[in-house]
């Protein structure tokens, strides 16, 4: 499912709560003699102000908590970007254990939103819930975002063509939601779930769209199989991540658009050397049928080929890969470097090399909680498409 990014060109200030001063108790005071016991008690340690309690927070904010059952925090601030001006994101994020064994891997929620002045509005909630002993997984992601967009059209050459550029008001709700059992030590399977609504006004260049409804529902029934050994699901410094998802769209659940969708992952993480860690990621999208505007496979976003404007390259397929070193700088700051690359067709026969488009990218990782990041990337693809991106957890 896609992911709208939230940009950023300033580093972010914390918000958190004020931590209560506990009360000292004065001894009773005797109504006919006064002495130094009855004096009231003097704290020796001295009151924080809220500048000072900031500061705390965020100096204990990566360190782990065993004792507690839900480790969460909240970080925000303003960024500007070219696409969406001035504004304000926060995120939040938590991790916890449905059963504090040596056997339940940890479970983590993010909740991120956001707010433009050119009218980019953005709420979203995503994880994945852990229970005891591995046994099963619920694995989520809903977003519901309102955004003046920009459009190309639909295929490479639309896309790549820079007078096709036009604007359009997009309201849209985005759920999906994997039902998974554990049938091996590190594979699942499992049901899947989805709803799109999305609702589009006021194109300048409706012809674009070559006819299609402005206003799509989609709704998807489907199976998936996971492989996953990563050792943390946000931030993993080993393992392998490969998910298979196949999912249909009948008319017998309200589809206007009968077609199917195929959506295949493989990740890998290894150790290089002290503090650096590599990653790879291979994904394709596949769709087949009368498939909506809105449906196709999309390059760019927050997660894969960075830079790119999400949706600027559209159609009913897609195969996209990256490469990223990870590198562990000095205390709680890292930096990333990657390359990519992605490709949009709409149909094997009608693959082209040439069109494959290029990716590279620098970032900045501060730990925010234990092996949880924030992340702060600036990438840049073709034609001098470039942009920031703030975010909670790796891309991948």
């Amino acid at each position: 499912m896609k992911r709208f990014a939230l940009y950023t060109s300033l580093l972010c200030l914390g918000l958190t709560a004020a931590i209560p001063i506990q009360a000292h108790a004065q001894s009773p005071t005797d109504s006919t003699h006064t002495t130094i016991d009855s004096m009231p008690a003097i704290d020796p340690t001295p009151k924080s102000n809220i500048f000072q309690k900031i500061l705390t927070y965020f100096n204990n904010s990566n360190k782990p908590k065993p004792d507690k059952k839900f480790d969460f925090g909240i970080i925000g601030g303003p960024h500007y970007s070219s696409t969406t001006k001035l504004g304000l994101g926060v995120v939040a994020s938590g991790t916890y254990r449905m059963r504090r064994d040596s056997l339940t891997r940890s479970s983590n929620v993010s909740l991120y939103g956001d707010a433009t002045t050119s009218g980019f509005l953005l709420i979203g909630l995503r994880g994945n819930n852990i229970f005891p002993e591995n046994r099963y997984r619920i694995d989520y992601d809903f977003f519901l975002y309102t955004f003046p967009s920009d459009f190309w059209g639909i295929g490479y050459a639309n896309g790549n063509n820079n007078a096709n550029k036009s604007t359009y008001n997009r309201l849209e709700t985005i759920i999906r939601i994997d039902w998974l059992a554990r049938f091996h030590k590190y594979l699942y399977g499992g049901i899947s779930t989805g709803f799109n609504w999305v609702k589009a006004s006021d194109f300048t260049k409706p012809q674009l769209l070559n006819g299609e409804a402005h206003e799509v529902i989609s709704s998807s029934l489907g199976v998936t199989l996971i492989y996953d050994s990563r050792d943390f699901i946000p931030n993993a410094a080993k393992g392998i991540y490969v998910r298979i998802n196949q999912r249909y769209y009948p008319r017998i659940i309200g589809n206007k658009n009968i077609f199917s969708h195929t959506d295949f992952t493989f990740d890998s993480y290894h150790r290089l050397w002290e503090g650096a860690i590599l990653a790879f990621d291979l994904h394709s999208e596949f769709n087949y049928g009368n498939v909506p505007w809105n449906m196709l496979a999309t390059l760019g976003g927050s997660s894969r080929m960075r830079g790119y404007y999400e949706g600027r390259y559209r159609d009913k397929n897609l195969i996209e890969t990256q490469l990223e070193l990870r590198q562990h700088i000095w205390h709680r700051n890292g930096i990333a470097l990657w390359v990519g690359a992605g490709n949009v067709f709409p149909s094997f026969s009608h693959f082209q090399w040439k069109e494959t488009l290029p990716n590279y990218g620098i970032g900045y990782r501060w730990e925010f909680k234990d092996r949880v990041n924030l992340r702060l990337d600036y990438g840049f693809g073709k034609n001098g498409q470039s942009g920031f991106i703030f975010n909670i957890n790796e891309a991948f």
